[in-house]
């Protein structure tokens, strides 16, 4: 996603990417085992990681801001999102 190796990741040599303190800077108030299981779940937009691994970064913090209106959403296989009242 970082197009980074995990040792550079891990050992902080990303200065010169600024989408990593972009991404903790966006995730910071979210637990983190919420998001854990976030990230992997679809949504509106798709699963989340798959928005982060095409490096979609607006349309991932758009899902983010969704999360934070919504909650985690938990429905059933083939179960619609409820209409939204006009």
């Amino acid at each position: 996603m970082l197009d980074s190796d995990p040792l550079t990741v891990i050992g902080g040599e990303l200065e010169h990417k600024p989408e990593l303190a972009i991404l903790l800077a966006l995730t910071e108030d979210h637990d983190d085992a919420l998001l854990r299981r976030w990230l992997r779940s679809s949504g509106p937009a798709g699963r989340p990681l798959d928005l982060l691994l095409r490096r979609d970064f607006a349309a991932f913090e758009d899902a983010l801001a969704t999360l934070a209106e919504r909650g985690y959403v938990i429905r059933g296989p083939g179960t619609s999102p409820p209409a939204t009242p006009q």
